[in-house]
């Protein structure tokens, strides 16, 4: 069941990189606000079929909020709405959204690129509380 009040995070799951960001996010999301769920989950899947986005590139991030008026954010707009929703220090780093979304994604696709060679060799295991915020399977 949706949380209307939760964000949701799809990220590759296969991925040591993406899931370093997600043990970052779910350390610093101290109110508890969003919700993860692999791109490859079936629940990751749905979403991005409902939405007419590519089901086999794993490479973008997104950000949704669900509910009346839901709204996604993809790519470099993403990782400033969860600097947002993070605020403290984080807060200030969602001010780059100002910039035009062509710059801040070019940097973004980059990083994307490269991720697996940026990726830790350690494997992240959540916590049985932190598990609880993982949607899908």
């Amino acid at each position: 069941m949706l949380d209307q009040n939760k964000y949701y995070v799809f990220y590759d799951g296969d991925c040591g990189f993406c899931n370093h960001w997600v043990q970052w996010i779910l350390e610093n999301d101290h109110q508890k606000k969003i919700m993860f769920a692999a791109l490859q989950s079936d629940f990751g899947q749905q979403f991005l079929t409902e939405r007419n986005l590519r089901t086999e590139n794993f490479d973008t991030v997104y950000l949704w909020k669900p509910g009346p008026g839901g709204f996604y954010y993809m790519k470099s707009q993403a990782a400033f709405a969860i600097a947002k929703i993070l605020g403290g220090k984080y807060r200030l780093l969602s001010y780059l959204r100002f910039l035009p979304s062509a710059i801040t994604d070019f940097f973004y696709d980059r990083i994307s690129k490269h991720r697996q060679q940026l990726a830790s060799q350690k494997c992240f295991l959540p916590t049985p509380e932190e598990r609880k915020r993982f949607v899908g399977n």
